[in-house]
C-alpha cells in the first residue's frame, strides 16, 4: 500500500506501480465512488473494451414454479 498527500487544490498523484499495473493513461476517466469512510475510484472502460468480460458466467437460474 502506498500513501498519497493531498494538494492544495484537492489533487492527488496514482502512484507509478498502480497506474502500470492498472494500464491507466493520463486523462483517462474516473469515476469517484465514496463507500463508508473510503474513496474509491474506478476506471471507465470504453464499451467495446467490454465485450466479452462475462463469457463463461453462467446464464441459469433457478425460478419458482409460478413464475416464468
Amino acid at each position: 500500500m502506498e500513501a498519497v498527500k493531498i494538494s492544495p487544490k484537492f489533487q492527488v498523484v496514482i502512484p507509478r506501480k498502480v497506474r502500470e499495473s492498472l494500464h491507466l493513461q493520463a486523462g483517462q476517466r474516473m469515476q469517484v465512488i465514496e463507500y463508508g469512510n473510503r474513496i474509491e475510484l474506478i476506471p471507465v472502460r470504453e464499451i467495446s473494451a467490454m465485450r466479452g468480460f462475462l463469457k463463461g458466467i453462467e446464464t441459469e437460474v433457478d425460478r419458482e414454479g409460478d413464475r416464468l
